[in-house]
């Protein structure tokens, strides 16, 4: 699946689904996917000729009327999500026992309970987050979680991500940096990790090599160390190093600010371990709620 199909499908998905509403431009949603224009404008172009977005008099997109109030706008957007979590969930499950299964449509529609369109929905939104393939013929393959694939991840994503940085150092913006900086500070007592950092070094470092390599393949990893963040200890410990790589980059210190992201990137390794075995002890309907719509690099 190429970017610009993941992203049709996401926000055809969002839409009907009722989680997508408001104003719709090129540049929100490139930044929501941490994808360049070109592969948006892909995606909008073809949810125009499908009539699932349109055109208003200015050249604006507007979601029509008809996908924003579904038939029953009281009950079918929550239920819907809650089908995608059921099915989300069943599928991280397999992934992280290690099995490497097929999942054919016909029956996974019948087992979840929903249609074959909502399932294709689900299944592509879990393909673009890594955890599924589509293979023609076959259905869709599981992702398999091993922690070899994990560890030599991790290891390239390192040396990307600090040549990324050293080239996206001309082009930091203070006042961005500021803004991402806000975002990851305690609020009203809790604390929730912003994922904006990564993806806003990426951007700057004008390297489409670089880019690519994550667009490629950090969509599963990205999806698992984001879900970990949800764990209140590990929130903590993220959005702190946020806030340590963030001060060093804005006191413009780079090589404290690149010892600070080398040892974040390591840290996710041991995030995971721990939240497979805080999952380990929950039954699934119980597991935090996945959001597969993180940008290619938490």
């Amino acid at each position: 699946m190429t970017l610009a199909a993941f992203i049709r499908d996401d926000v055809k998905a969002r839409i009907m689904d009722g989680t997508l509403a408001g104003k719709v431009t090129l540049r929100d949603l490139s930044q929501r996917y941490g994808a360049s224009v070109t592969p948006v404008r892909e995606a909008v172009d073809a949810l125009v000729r499908e009539r699932v977005l349109d055109k208003g008099s200015s050249g604006r997109l507007v979601i029509p009327a008809a996908r924003v109030r579904p038939a029953n706008p009281g009950a079918a957007p929550s239920a819907l999500r809650d089908r995608h979590q059921e099915i989300a969930r069943d599928i991280l499950r397999r992934s992280l026992r290690g099995e490497e299964a097929f999942v054919r449509e016909e029956a996974a529609a019948r087992a979840y309970g929903v249609g074959r369109t909502i399932l294709r929905h689900v299944f592509s939104r879990l393909a673009g987050a890594g955890m599924l393939e589509h293979v023609p013929r076959r259905g869709w393959r599981v992702r398999p979680f091993r922690e070899e694939e994990m560890a030599a991840f991790l290891d390239v994503r390192e040396l990307l991500e600090l040549r990324a940085l050293d080239l996206a150092i001309p082009r930091l913006v203070k006042e961005d940096l500021e803004r991402i900086l806000a975002l990851n500070l305690p609020a009203h007592g809790s604390v929730k990790v912003d994922t904006e950092l990564h993806p806003y070094v990426l951007a700057r470092c004008d390297n489409r090599f670089i880019q690519d390599f994550f667009r490629r393949h950090g969509a599963f990893f990205t999806t698992l160390f984001h879900y970990a963040a949800h764990a209140p200890e590990a929130a903590a410990v993220m959005a702190r190093q946020h806030r340590t790589i963030l001060g060093h980059l804005i006191a413009r210190r780079w090589e404290k600010a690149r010892a600070a992201l080398g040892g974040h990137i390591r840290d996710q390794a041991p995030a995971l371990r721990t939240m497979m075995t805080r999952l380990a002890r929950l039954p699934v309907d119980r597991w935090p709620r996945i959001d597969d719509s993180a940008a290619p690099l938490a």
